[in-house]
């Protein structure tokens, strides 16, 4: 394997190229319209435009992709996640062009991106699940059958996208008056997500808790399963805050749910990364949910707390290599990890899209921080993609400390230019709730509703960040009115005409020194 194509975009793109550097391997991006001047693309070996900036133009174009991989000499290609990752047609695109698709096999893809057929795998290994339909109900289901069936599982039900993720298709039915037009809904975003509107029906648990497992196959029967990952703070099903080990699972409860996520994966004879998802009741009985056959976002937290690198033994697996990881290594957790998803929101204004261009980013750093980010200052955030700019991840030697480094690096975050989630989760991880580990799924859900739109940026904050950038753009202002340095040839800002041995001028104060200036004179904008 020397070339590998990534077909994505973003944070992961530039995560994988990493991958690839680490290992020798070289690395093709693929970009739109939009992302002519991106990250990822700058950071490739080499980089092909494939069309618009409608993913339907561009990243979901098979075609294109393939196209790209041939006329690049790629051998390789890695999906990511999103886009074409859990696509079996892609995967099947590449086989018969003769490049190894860094995942699972499309026969798995196929079984186990079904939710129904996942839920059959489940019980065909004796694992548990939450009770519902066993079969797709297609559009051609009468009303009347879809609530003799809701009947019998009984309410509140969840109703699902069978090819769903993301929380897309999915919608809570509390009483048989709400089903229909539920239904309805749930069926055109299926359709409009996944192409597929086909649904099934699932028992809607009380206050559960949302537990995965990671696992690794290899092409000679192992399976690995790793330390559980909690990702219970959702936000509308979407998860925004994960983190490793789960405050809710002992010892012996992680050896029975791996080791069954295990026995479901070897079932199928599943090779790569993929990720089994579980419910946890209050009881501490867990439930089989769905799998999801790709690299997931939250895998840097697994990563922080065994120090395995998860895409490079994604490549490994493909080149046929067994895996040789130590058993204890992926189910003794070194530590704690939490990891936020930074978006391109504004959490004040009901988390609405906030797109536009990155004027200045700072993004933290220290001990046992770790930022995943395809954004940069300089850069946009187009309204095409998923508005997530940045992976944040905090590690320490148990979770208080996890928590306090976290808050820490938050606090050094600093974007201009665009809203961001980052308030919110400075918020977030100061609430009791939070740092006491006492939530479920639909707990940030309902803490939302009860502040009423209260904002989570302070009114300090809001005021020091307009001093921010009222003193960033007069500083501007004088760079580009004067040379970059006294001496400076006006020609080549960063040749010194006195002394050309100098390399480089001075570099301009960080965001940082602009805030602690605001604070220190009191400026108000």
């Amino acid at each position: 394997m020397k070339r590998i194509l990534i077909a994505n975009r973003g944070e992961i793109a530039v995560r994988i190229i990493r991958a690839c550097r680490d290992m020798g391997i070289g690395a093709v991006a693929v970009y739109s319209d939009c992302d002519r001047a991106a990250r990822h693309v700058r950071l490739a070996d080499e980089a092909v435009h494939i069309g618009g900036n409608a993913p339907g133009e561009s990243y979901l174009r098979i075609d294109r992709v393939i196209d790209a991989a041939k006329r690049t000499g790629a051998d390789a290609v890695h999906p990511g996640y999103g886009f074409l990752a859990e696509n079996e047609d892609f995967a099947s695109a590449c086989r018969d062009a003769g490049l190894t698709f860094i995942g699972p096999t499309p026969e798995a893809i196929t079984l186990m991106g079904s939710k129904t057929a996942a839920r059959k795998a489940a019980m065909e290994a004796g694992v548990p699940i939450v009770p519902g339909t066993e079969e797709p109900l297609g559009p051609d289901e009468s009303d009347a059958t879809i609530a003799g069936v809701a009947d019998g599982i009984g309410y509140p039900i969840m109703i699902k996208a069978v090819a769903g993720g993301g929380g897309k298709g999915m919608r809570v039915v509390t009483g048989a008056d709400e089903l229909s037009s539920a239904v309805r809904a749930a069926r055109s975003e299926a359709q409009a997500s996944f192409g597929d509107p086909a649904i099934y029906l699932e028992r809607r648990l009380a206050r559960p808790r949302h537990v995965e497992v990671q696992l690794l196959g290899d092409r000679h029967g192992t399976v690995l399963p790793f330390v559980e990952r909690e990702c219970s703070i959702q936000r509308r099903h979407q998860k925004v805050i994960e983190e490793t080990p789960s405050v809710a699972v002992s010892r012996p409860l992680r050896l029975r749910i791996t080791s069954d996520a295990a026995a479901i994966a070897r079932s199928v004879g599943y090779t790569s990364a993929g990720t089994m998802e579980f419910l946890l009741d209050e009881d501490g009985h867990f439930y089989f949910l769905e799998m999801n056959t790709r690299l997931q976002v939250e895998h840097p937290i697994t990563e922080m707390v065994t120090g395995v690198d998860l895409v490079q033994w994604q490549i490994r697996i493909a080149r046929g290599e067994k895996l040789t990881i130590d058993p204890d290594v992926a189910l003794k957790p070194r530590g704690h990890a939490i990891e936020c998803r930074i978006y391109a929101e504004d959490a004040d204004a009901g988390f609405m899209p906030s797109p536009g261009h990155i004027t200045a980013l700072r993004v933290p750093a220290g001990p046992g921080i770790r930022d995943d980010s395809g954004a940069e200052a300089g850069a946009d955030v187009p309204i095409f993609y998923d508005p997530m700019i940045s992976k944040l991840v905090a590690w320490a030697d148990d979770r208080p400390q996890a928590i306090a480094r976290m808050q820490r690096a938050l606090r050094e975050y600093e974007v201009l230019g665009i809203k961001t989630t980052v308030p919110f989760f400075r918020w977030m991880l100061g609430q009791k709730d939070f740092v006491e580990g006492r939530f479920h799924t639909a707990y940030l859900d309902e803490v939302l509703r009860s502040r009423a739109g209260e904002p989570f940026t302070t009114p300090d904050e809001e005021r020091i960040d307009i001093a921010v950038m009222a003193a960033a753009i007069a500083h501007l202002h004088q760079v580009d009115k004067a040379p970059a340095y006294p001496g400076a040839d006006p020609a080549y800002p960063g040749r010194d005409t006195a002394n050309p041995r100098t390399p480089e001028p001075p570099n301009r104060p960080e965001p940082s020194a602009w805030k602690a200036r605001a604070r220190t004179e009191g400026l108000r904008g």
